[in-house]
């Protein structure tokens, strides 16, 4: 067996160990949260009162407008001088949540403002308070508009949880650093890093891909039953 096949199968147990212990329940997580932070921040843009939109206008401008390995480092060693002290993960999951909060919520703003007004009114014709109209009304059609751009936004997420290794979440990228730094073989465990995180990305892609078809239909039904 060739050197460096041989080390990319001793090495690929340790890599793969740390992609479902920290790197898969890291994005998951951090998707989930700023998928909540982002609806919120999303309809206290639209709805809420000046102050409060306001404030997650200014949330927003400042996630979008900073790196996120900076947001991870302020997170994780600028807190601390605060008085603000948080482990690796914790602060990543903070990070990302963030991130994904501020990009999501522009998605869910557009999709949500981008229901037809009559929608408003048929749900209100019915007798339905404003959460029941977004609830069972606006925000099921929305969510059919906004599974593509949200998909593309958590495989993102999936490669970006790679920067979690500069504040030493011990996920798989560092897990491969941690391997090159005994074995001086950065070539060979880089790219198989990079061929795990291909083969993530490429699953969550199909699974995409499947995912919209789903949704499609069903519009197709509710266009058919309206």
């Amino acid at each position: 067996m060739p050197h460096w096949l041989q080390l990319m199968a001793e090495s690929l147990p340790s890599l793969l160990w740390a992609g479902l212990i920290f790197t898969i329940p890291l994005t998951l997580l951090s998707f989930i949260f700023g998928l909540a932070l982002g609806l919120a921040t999303a309809i206290g843009r639209l709805f809420g009162p000046a102050p409060v939109a306001a404030l997650a206008r200014f949330y927003v401008w400042v996630i979008r407008g900073t790196p996120l390995l900076v947001q991870l480092f302020v997170i994780f060693y600028g807190l601390p001088s605060l008085g603000i002290l948080l482990d690796a993960f914790p602060a990543a999951l903070i990070g990302f949540t963030l991130n994904i909060g501020a990009y999501s919520s522009e998605i869910i703003r557009a999709v949500i403002s981008s229901v037809p007004k009559g929608q408003w009114e048929a749900a209100y014709s019915i007798g339905m308070s404003w959460r029941q109209a977004m609830s069972r009304t606006i925000l099921p059609q929305a969510a059919r508009v906004a599974v593509p751009p949200l998909s593309n936004t958590f495989i993102s997420l999936v490669k970006d949880t790679s920067l979690a290794a500069a504040i030493t979440v011990p996920e798989l990228f560092q897990a491969a650093q941690r391997i090159v730094a005994t074995t001086y073989e950065p070539l060979i465990l880089y790219i198989e890093a990079a061929l795990i995180y291909l083969v993530l990305s490429s699953v969550l892609s199909q699974l995409q891909v499947r995912l919209e078809r789903r949704f499609a239909r069903y519009g197709g039904m509710l266009e058919a039953n309206a």
